[in-house]
């Protein structure tokens, strides 16, 4: 059993001891942190908090803990009840509300639930403003308001569908264009909020629907991550049903991944290379992801006549990188999509509408759409270190073994070669170094990594 607090928020397992796992007497605490900082930061006399979860099995339990807390502040509590991440992050600006709080553990099993927290924009706290709210959280210094004081609780159940009016309304998304072209999509939903979205979306947009996974009861009916391994099920069905495509996202609908009409990946990686092709080819600008990224972003857009910039992983690392470059896409390849038209944060709608607009215009199946894109493979794999080893000395070492290579130190220790590169990431909890490869084989990928990893156990003199 666990419990995680960093910067971008608190996650954790349900049940156990308060201070180990993610229990009411946590969820409390942490929302009463949330709440305090909040009040200190928009230096205003009445706050308004926009509140959405997704369908797993705590969620009610903790949302109720959550909208009471701050409604104990003085806070006003726009309650969505079940809905999206990127749902919510629209609804924020829209409401004029003063920050939000998603409840969701992304791609973790049922047993984890987390609170996300938000800024005024929508958009994910910086490093400091989350310090300051971990700080607070253990100082346990709260004061609730008395009780002519306390917050009122407004319920609106209509922002996912505010939401997919905001994706149609998009300048590159036409939806008759879509229409015309009578496509077949399966959809697994994993039995959460994606189960209610995406297929929302796709039917405003003509599409024949075939939903697997869309009931949101919070019963995960495989690992809710969006990998190869665990997608055999709607892989099988699109072929199947001779769909055009499948859809799968994770339980709060931020991360995207197609199945190709052959029944194959299209892979996660390859999600914003495509919505990234489609935009770039409309409107010439900049592309940013993360460092673990794949390559090929890069290529697409240099094809495209744009700049490719990587930012340190983590998403609010991703969106400051966008704003200063003012890229026109950006994201991260776990299947994050970032179009910042609509608002600076990972969204599995605004990426299907994209997506489908792509595949409308181009024609052809999505087995051949793949196949017209440059073609990288991944390793990912970790090497553990006891617990007084110098990693960051291990690093550095690495970084000036590989000197005359292409070197960024922004995050880890990432070494571009001329056909793969290797990026050196350290855990934050544990004594690990993440080792992500990539190249133009997977055998080249793995052989990669094991000789960097030999490496590294030799400066260690392990």
């Amino acid at each position: 059993m666990t419990l995680i607090k960093s910067i971008s928020g608190i996650r954790g397992t349900i049940g156990g001891q308060p201070g180990h796992n993610l229990t009411p007497i946590d969820a409390v605490k942490f929302a009463a942190a949330y709440g305090t900082w909040l009040k200190g930061h928009a230096q205003k006399d009445q706050l308004k908090v926009v509140i959405g979860r997704d369908a797993r099995l705590s969620g009610e339990m903790i949302q109720n803990l959550v909208v009471a807390t701050l409604v104990g502040l003085g806070i006003d509590v726009i309650d969505l009840d079940l809905s999206t991440t990127p749902t919510v992050e629209i609804a924020v600006p829209l409401e004029n509300a003063d920050g939000g709080i998603i409840l969701t553990a992304s791609h973790n099993p049922k047993q984890w639930n987390a609170l996300k927290l938000l800024n005024e924009r929508g958009e994910f706290l910086n490093a400091m403003e989350g310090a300051k709210i971990l700080a607070l959280a253990d100082a346990e210094d709260f004061h609730f308001a008395e009780v002519d004081d306390l917050g009122d609780i407004i319920k609106n159940d209509s922002y996912i569908d505010i939401h997919i009016d905001e994706v149609l309304n998009l300048s590159l998304v036409d939806a008759d264009t879509i229409r015309e072209k009578k496509f077949k999509v399966v959809v697994d939903g994993v039995n959460s909020t994606g189960g209610i979205a995406i297929p929302k979306l796709l039917k405003e947009l003509g599409v024949e629907v075939v939903e697997l996974y869309c009931d949101p009861t919070g019963h995960f009916p495989h690992n809710p991550e969006p990998l190869k391994e665990h997608l055999s099920d709607i892989c099988d069905l699109v072929v199947k049903e001779k769909a055009d495509f499948g859809i799968v996202v994770d339980p709060d609908v931020d991360r995207l991944a197609f199945i190709s009409n052959d029944g194959e990946m299209f892979g996660e990686e390859y999600t914003l290379v495509a919505c990234a092709d489609y935009v770039l080819g409309k409107t010439k600008g900049n592309t940013v992801s993360n460092l673990s990224s794949s390559r090929a972003l890069r290529d697409i857009t240099e094809k495209h006549g744009g700049t490719y910039t990587a930012a340190a992983v983590g998403e609010v690392n991703v969106v400051a990188k966008m704003k200063e470059t003012d890229a026109v896409i950006g994201g991260e390849g776990n299947g994050g999509i970032i179009y910042p038209e609509s608002h600076y944060g990972r969204d599995s709608l605004v990426g299907t509408a994209l997506f489908l607009m792509l595949m409308a215009e181009k024609g052809g199946t999505v087995a051949e759409l793949r196949a017209s894109y440059p073609s990288y493979f991944m390793s990912k794999k970790k090497i553990e270190l006891t617990p007084e080893l110098d990693v960051d000395g291990i690093l550095l070492a690495m970084a000036k073994k590989y000197k005359d290579e292409q070197i960024s130190t922004i995050d880890g220790v990432k070494i571009d070669f001329p056909q793969n590169w290797v990026h050196l990431r350290k855990s934050n909890t544990e004594p690990i170094i993440r080792i992500y490869t990539e190249a133009k084989s997977q055998a080249e990928a793995n052989d990669l990594a094991d000789a960097i990893i030999s490496e590294i156990k030799q400066l260690a003199g392990l």
